[in-house]
């Protein structure tokens, strides 16, 4: 009951202080880091531990498909050399920058454990980068590349981290032998995601009360999740699969009011995953720091110092001589965006659920495991208050400006929406549906478009809140014309016009646009 009750406490204090946070635009899991070591240092708290088979599927899955949902593929492919080299060389050169480090620092570590140190701290979490970042507006291209970034590195980072905890626990080590079965592992990852998708798409529509929909979507997302894992695939690449799978298919295929209130539960739960993570590393940590001695915790700090400043200056060197190779072959990205970029490198919550899901310590356990939790801790703590509170005013100084791609985009979509109600509204007087009520009906609906085209073209900001009118739809000329905005908006997104993040404003404005339209005929 203790737990139960320290574990509300807390989520109310998380949700003060996010709300501290977009005040003082800054990330809030930097502030929750700090909540975590205070935690940490409370006396007469008790101990939790979490099943380390658990951790990651319970903290990182939902998270991930909510990245991955939101993700743009086309801004993806055309980016696809910055989100390569940051989710594979940077990665790979984290991992055996931090195993070098803690190897002089530790020398009694051994190297498969160092690895997984490694690999637990090289992900950057983006979510709290996007979170200052998108009310600064910096160039779009920055954002794509933080965002594919994060997708894709968790994978790789957590193939590493599987394979040397396995070679700490058992003591063997497959080497090179081992690639051919990584490359299987994320191919069947990515097969197996779209044909969970697949069978998402057939499903999903056919669910519509709202609670059933929201539980199964949960669902699904932790049975493809525990499926990949039961098969020995990789968890994070068949979420990622399966997410952008069914972003690009479900959305014309459920309601505005089912859409709208499971994103508002999924935007909840990816809070609450959050400010989880912190309280039970910091109940975690609190029995580390009760067991060592003074000497132990300076020889501790002094490492996880250096380990935080280690991974810090690998992305800077990279991406940096990144830029540097890029502008000189004619990329579009300059020394501005590429400090942004550089120092966006804040670590969250898997590094968190990676060193949470570390086997338990002892003789057949893992190996110096209070070590690394230490040292996840600190650099999660040391990058998202380091990095994270210091993005805001670099983004400032650089200079960077919103190149206004989005927006441009987001105009498109609106008069093409608009034209497209438009076209089904006009098929409807000449097939003859429109008759007696139905006709004034139609005139209205025809001038109302008719308004949205015009102040889409004018590049006005968003659809008018009058929109929602109280007319009965007869023949169901209303619905009709929102079918035909979505299969346009639809159709400009799958054809590459536009890209997610356009889509999605302009999905949310039709979605409020048919809601408000649905309650005021009730």
């Amino acid at each position: 009951m203790l737990v139960f009750k320290l574990v509300i406490t807390l989520l109310l204090m998380g949700a003060v202080l996010a709300a501290l946070a977009r005040r003082m635009n800054v990330p809030y899991p930097a502030l929750l880091a700090l909540a975590g070591a205070g935690l940490a240092l409370l006396p007469n708290l008790p101990a939790a531990t979490l099943d380390p088979e658990l951790a990651l599927t319970l903290l990182v899955a939902p998270v991930l498909l909510d990245a991955a949902f939101d993700s743009s593929p086309r801004d993806l492919r055309r980016n696809w050399r910055a989100v390569t080299g940051l989710a594979l060389a940077a990665v790979g050169l984290t991992v055996v920058a931090v195993a070098s480090m803690a190897r002089w620092l530790e020398p009694g570590i051994p190297w498969a454990a160092a690895i997984a140190l490694g690999a637990i701290v090289a992900p950057p979490d983006a979510a709290a980068a996007t979170a200052v970042l998108t009310q600064l507006r910096p160039p779009h291209r920055i954002l794509v590349i933080l965002q594919g970034e994060s997708l894709f590195n968790d994978a790789s980072a957590l193939l590493i981290y599987r394979i040397a905890v396995a070679a700490a626990v058992t003591g063997s080590f497959a080497g090179w032998a081992a690639v051919p079965m990584l490359a299987l592992v994320a191919a069947g990852s990515v097969v197996l995601g779209m044909v969970a998708g697949r069978i998402s798409v057939f499903i999903t529509p056919r669910i519509t009360d709202v609670p059933t929909s929201v539980i199964v979507q949960f669902l699904g997302t932790f049975a493809v999740w525990m499926l990949a894992e039961q098969i020995h695939l990789s968890g994070i690449l068949t979420v990622v699969a399966y997410a952008i799978f069914v972003a690009q298919r479900v959305p014309i295929l459920i309601s505005a009011k089912l859409r709208i209130q499971s994103y508002a539960v999924w935007e909840v739960v990816v809070f609450v995953l959050n400010v989880l993570a912190f309280i039970l590393i910091g109940l975690q940590l609190k029995p580390i720091l009760a067991r060592l001695s003074t000497a132990e915790l300076a020889r501790y700090t002094t490492a996880a110092i250096a380990v935080c400043a280690t991974v810090i200056v690998v992305r800077i060197v990279w991406v940096m001589s990144y830029a540097a190779v890029g502008r000189w072959r004619g990329a579009k990205i300059g020394a501005a965006g590429a400090a942004v970029v550089a120092w966006c490198g804040m670590r969250g919550i898997v590094t968190l659920a990676a060193a949470l899901a570390l086997p338990e310590g002892g003789s057949a356990g893992f190996p110096y495991r209070d070590f690394i939790l230490f040292t996840a801790f600190s650099v999660v703590l040391g990058t998202l208050v380091v990095q994270g509170m210091t993005v805001g005013p670099l983004m400032k100084l650089v200079a960077l400006r919103d190149d206004g791609s989005v927006d441009r985009e987001v105009q498109l979509a609106r008069a093409e929406t608009a034209r497209a109600a438009l076209a089904a509204v006009d098929g409807t007087m000449g097939d003859g549906a429109a008759g007696g009520g139905a006709a004034e009906m139609v005139g209205f609906l025809r001038r109302k478009y008719q308004a949205r085209l015009l102040r889409a073209e004018q590049g006005e900001d968003a659809l008018d809140p009058a929109e929602a009118d109280g007319w009965r739809d007869f023949g169901g000329v209303q619905r009709r014309a929102y079918a035909e905005e979505r299969q346009r908006l639809s159709d400009l997104r799958a054809r590459g016009v536009i890209g997610d993040d356009a889509f999605h404003r302009v999905e949310e404005e039709l979605d409020w646009a048919e809601v408000n339209a649905e309650s005021r005929r009730l």
